[in-house]
Parts: C-alpha cells; sequence; structure tokens
C-alpha cells in the first residue's frame, strides 16, 4: 500500500533550500579559507599581494572551472579512449627501448671512459 501513497512535494522542499543554502554558506566559507591561506602563505613564499576575498573566490571557481568541471558526468568511451592511449604509449616505449638496445648492441665496446667534447 505504501506504493500508493500520494507524492507530497511541500515535504521535499524545505530539504531541498536546505541543501542549496548549505552548499552556498560551505562555498563562501571555503573562499574564506582560501583568502586566509593565500594572504598567510604566498606574500611569505613567492613575494606575492595579498588578495580579497571576492579575488580568493574568484580564484576558486577558476580551479573548478579548470581542474573539476570535466569529472562530472563521466562516460564509456573514457576508459576506451585511456586504452587506446596507454596502448600508443607502449608501443612507442617498446621502439625506443629496442632502438636503444639495436645501438648498445652495434656499438664498439670499449672499457675507457668517453671524454666530454671541448666547446669553443
Amino acid at each position: 500500500m505504501h506504493l500508493l501513497r500520494k507524492f507530497r512535494p511541500m515535504i521535499h522542499i524545505p530539504m531541498i533550500l536546505g541543501g542549496l543554502v548549505l552548499a552556498v554558506a560551505l562555498a563562501f566559507v571555503f573562499g574564506l579559507f582560501v583568502m586566509l591561506l593565500w594572504n598567510w602563505l604566498m606574500p611569505e613564499i613567492f613575494g606575492l599581494t595579498h588578495i580579497t576575498y571576492w579575488q580568493a573566490w574568484g580564484l576558486v571557481l577558476l580551479t573548478h572551472i579548470l581542474f573539476k568541471s570535466h569529472a562530472h558526468g563521466k562516460h564509456d568511451h573514457d576508459d576506451e579512449e585511456h586504452e587506446k592511449w596507454k596502448g600508443r604509449f607502449k608501443s612507442r616505449l617498446e621502439k625506443w627501448t629496442q632502438g636503444e638496445e639495436a645501438e648498445e648492441s652495434a656499438a664498439p665496446k670499449s672499457t675507457e671512459p668517453k671524454k666530454p667534447k671541448k666547446t669553443e
């Protein structure tokens, strides 16, 4: 019988609004955290200037765009692309190492160390 209950959106609206308010509050706290860390470390280590709260929040947004945006909605073809890339890399590495082995076996072996070339 519980499957036949009516959907009551009034119960879910406060939870959704509360989640949104919490997400916004955490975003602002994270911006404050970035600002405090930047102003504490960056001027001392790298000689950079202090930043404002909104500049720190902009950095948070920028890093999210640059580094996290592609992680949402992982697709199946990503694994296929990764496997193709790995295969190409392995084949190139094998060719490269085989080329070095061929050069080593073809080169005359001497016990004298090589002298550095003089540049003029």
